[in-house]
């Protein structure tokens, strides 16, 4: 990581000012402070698809049908990591990586909530028997019918699965099938359980 100071210090020749630099810079951050760069070294095999949001922004407050059938949203911060997985019953990859999620969600890292929102044009008898088929009980049935969620959240395709910090704000996205029970993703979803909020 390379340190570019203030114009102001790089005219003056002190080293004891560069130092004086660093070391506020240093105590300015907090230790274990998230940030996309402290990601990098988790992503690995499937996790290097994961775009880190530069900027995060909160999750928006546009309503999707909770598992028990009422509206709820994803604005409100529940001190949990959240893996959100936007999925159709026509997609092939979905049908692929909801295995997967199935298996993060049954015994997910403390802190790690999936949810998995069935996006636009999906017959509730369709879902049934996706979720038959593939043998889904511990992931949620919620629905974005109209699509709205997934625009709010700038999806482009499916599947597409958006990570949301403890504070709920997003820390990265990734678009594609993806196996989210590998090590690799668990490894990366404990560290930012693990990560102080904020």
């Amino acid at each position: 990581m390379s340190l570019r100071l203030p114009s102001i210090l790089a005219r003056t020749p002190s080293p004891a000012a560069a130092l004086l630099y660093v070391a506020i810079t240093a105590l300015a951050t907090p230790v274990g402070a998230e940030s996309p760069g402290s990601l990098d070294a988790l992503q690995v095999g499937e996790m290097r698809r994961l775009v880190l949001a530069t900027d995060p922004v909160p999750a928006p407050d546009t309503p999707y049908t909770g598992d028990d059938g009422q509206e709820t949203t994803l604005a409100e911060s529940n001190g949990r990591v959240r893996v959100v997985n936007f999925w159709a019953t026509w997609c092939v990859p979905c049908r692929t990586e909801m295995p997967e999620l199935e298996a993060l969600a049954r015994d997910s890292p403390g802190g790690v909530e999936v949810i998995t929102i069935a996006t636009g044009r999906n017959a509730p008898d369709g879902i049934a028997r996706f979720r038959k088929e593939i043998g889904i009980t511990a992931l949620p049935n919620a629905l974005d019918p109209k699509g709205t969620l997934a625009r709010a959240m700038d999806v482009p395709g499916l599947p597409a699965t958006i990570i949301l910090a403890k504070d709920g704000s997003e820390v990265g996205r990734l678009l594609g099938g993806a196996n989210w029970n590998s090590p690799e993703a668990r490894a990366l979803l404990a560290h930012l359980a693990d990560a102080p909020e904020g």
